[in-house]
């Protein structure tokens, strides 16, 4: 994962936090695309198949903490409970 630009590493988080690429792109200021593009530059990297693989292989190999995870997971926007 070190070959990961700043912004891929930014991308790997959120989408580890449970963000949506259009939540993604709002809040980085770039288009949902942009982010689906961060994101197959990402799997071809690590070699994973799809965001659950992508996220797993991070936390294994130590590339994102729980921490990391609290810390971005404080500023989801949650969805009101019925």
């Amino acid at each position: 994962m070190s070959g990961l630009t700043v912004r891929q590493r930014q991308v790997l988080r959120m989408v580890a936090a449970g963000y949506t690429s259009a939540q993604i792109g709002s809040r980085l200021g770039i288009h949902r695309n942009t982010v689906d593009r961060h994101l197959g530059e990402i799997y071809r990297q690590i070699g994973a198949r799809d965001r659950g693989n992508a996220v797993a292989l991070a936390i294994y190999h130590g590339h994102i903490t729980l921490a990391d995870l609290a810390a971005i997971a404080d500023n989801h926007p949650r969805e009101a409970a019925a």
